[in-house]
């Protein structure tokens, strides 16, 4: 409502010259953006998830986890290091020069890293784990019978009985995928694409028009509204096509030859491309740089991060407590509906719910002055876009583990005069604790990677290790933010562990898609 309300409240005299100029540049390149990503986040995505399930073949319990780990590495750390391994001083194009004896760039064509196609392909190397994950837990929950019915009529099972039943899991994390797209700021920033979310923070910061920003948030907004639309139709479509009772799963093939070969290669192509080669960059920088590296100021930075993270997934946590408990025990139909709109907030980019909470947060200290210094007001402000963006991860944690409480059992806790207090604190909390501590964890690692809301809320000279990465990284300081960018990866790949376990744990029960969707509402990207 504050986006719309600075948007078609403030100075509208801006919508003529943004349609005439910016405006369509920005949609096309976003539109393109999202169609390249998702085209290729889906060939990697549904391979890597038919070939582990399908198929037996060396090292296929190594990939079942380690396609995952790209999804710890944020898109703007790669798009940094990819930049700088394929560029004309890069080790690529200088081995290429040394094989060939060409002596300058005029004696040969190399495609150019920082364009569309590669901000594509950096992106898709990223966020193609969504789509992995969901597609799974779809085909290793699809009875064998539906297999061997396929089979016995000489149809082929992959196009004909595994990607039809999987289309509703498929379609979901290509929704996740393209949400992340659209709200991606490191990577077209540091590519000069000029897309929605990056035309937001140019005319906001560049242009200091509030109401402008506002306006190219709106033309966002309708994207994400799509976006959201086809998620949940995908959802009410996977309770129609999840039939499995957990029993005959389909057994793996076992591969020889040239099929393990290959199972072997489209495993390898998308964890050498979105995790190996950054990774080993990364190496290779904190190394080549020691002597560069601040490490008293990374060590700081670190420690402020982590304290932002751990305040705001314990503050978040709590909220998602009440409200789920509230909403499962005490409420009405009315304050469930309220509790699922603060839920949304995940689906948006950061840079829209940014200019939201500033206009907002404008608007009522007009109304209400508050007498805080700038860091204080700051900081709360910061918590505040915090909670709406990553409340619907905390939700979803608690929400998946409170289900699964019978209802008798705080029945009957009631009946024995128990107040609703002590019931919450002796008897679900500790059932959940979990799903509280699973939510806790992811909750950190997303505020420890965000960057668009950090970066324009934060107060001044106040650094987290996002920042800190994409302020060295855009001064072409790789070096010095290597060892930041290492330890923003390393912070996310314990979730992603606990997130295979987890799958693999309700591989054969008839809710491991529900389980997986739940626990990957906020992992990476």
């Amino acid at each position: 409502m504050a986006i719309f309300y600075s948007a078609f409240g403030g100075d509208t005299s801006l919508w003529p010259h943004l349609f005439s100029t910016v405006l369509p540049r920005y949609i096309s390149n976003t539109l393109a953006l999202m169609l390249g990503v998702g085209c290729l986040s889906l060939i990697f995505g549904i391979s890597t998830a038919w070939v582990v399930t399908r198929f037996n073949f060396p090292f296929k319990f190594f990939f079942e986890w380690a396609l995952l780990l790209p999804a710890a590495v944020p898109a703007y750390i790669i798009a940094y290091t990819y930049t700088d391994f394929f560029e004309y001083a890069g080790p690529v194009q200088g081995m290429l020069r040394d094989f060939f004896g060409w002596k300058n760039a005029q004696d040969y064509w190399f495609p150019n890293i920082r364009s569309m196609g590669g901000a594509i392909f950096v992106m898709a190397s990223v966020l193609y784990p969504y789509i992995y994950l969901m597609t799974r837990s779809s085909f290793i929950s699809t009875p064998i019978s539906f297999y061997h019915a396929s089979s016995i009529h000489g149809k082929n099972v992959f196009f004909n009985v595994a990607i039809p039943l999987a289309r509703p899991g498929i379609v979901a994390g290509l929704a996740l995928v393209l949400m992340e797209t659209i709200s991606d700021f490191g990577t077209v920033d540091y590519f000069a694409l000029e897309t929605l979310a990056l035309g937001v923070f140019n005319v906001w910061l560049g242009m200091n028009s509030l109401s402008g920003a506002a306006q190219i948030s709106c033309v966002l907004f309708v994207f994400v509204i799509i976006l959201l639309s086809l998620e949940l139709m995908a959802r009410n479509r996977q309770r129609y096509y999840e039939k499995s009772s957990g029993q005959n799963m389909m057994q793996p093939i076992k591969a020889k030859g040239i099929s393990a070969i290959l199972c072997f290669l489209i495993c390898l192509a998308p964890f050498l491309f979105g995790f190996i080669i950054p990774v080993g960059v990364l190496l290779n920088f904190v190394l080549r740089g020691f002597a560069v590296i601040n490490f008293q100021e990374i060590f700081s930075t670190s420690l402020t991060s982590i304290f932002l993270a751990i305040s705001a997934s314990i503050l978040v946590m709590t909220i998602s407590i009440l409200m789920i408990v509230i909403s499962y025990y005490k409420s009405n139909a009315f304050s469930r509906f309220l509790i699922f709109i603060s839920s949304c907030g995940y689906a948006f980019p950061g840079t829209i719910l940014a200019v939201g909470v500033v206009v907002f947060v404008g608007w009522l200290n007009d109304l209400i002055y508050f007498r805080l210094n700038y860091f204080t007001g700051s900081l709360i402000v910061l918590f505040f876009a915090y909670i709406i963006r990553f409340l619907a991860v905390g939700n979803g944690a608690m929400r998946s583990g409170i289900e699964k409480i019978d209802p008798s059992i705080v029945n009957v806790s009631r009946t024995m005069g128990h107040k609703f207090f002590t019931i919450v604190s002796k008897i679900i909390i500790p059932l959940v604790y979990t799903n509280i501590l699973v939510g806790g964890i992811l909750i950190f690692v997303d505020i420890l990677k965000e960057l668009p809301i950090t970066l324009l809320l934060r107060p001044f000279n106040f650094e987290t290790l996002a920042t800190y990465v994409y302020q060295y990284a855009s001064d072409e300081m790789l070096e010095e933010s290597s060892l930041a960018a290492i330890i923003i990866i390393l912070a996310g790949l314990g979730p992603l562990i606990l997130l295979n376990s987890t799958i693999k744990k309700f591989s054969l029960k008839k809710d491991s898609f529900e389980t997986a969707e739940v626990l990957t509402t906020g992992a990476h990207s």
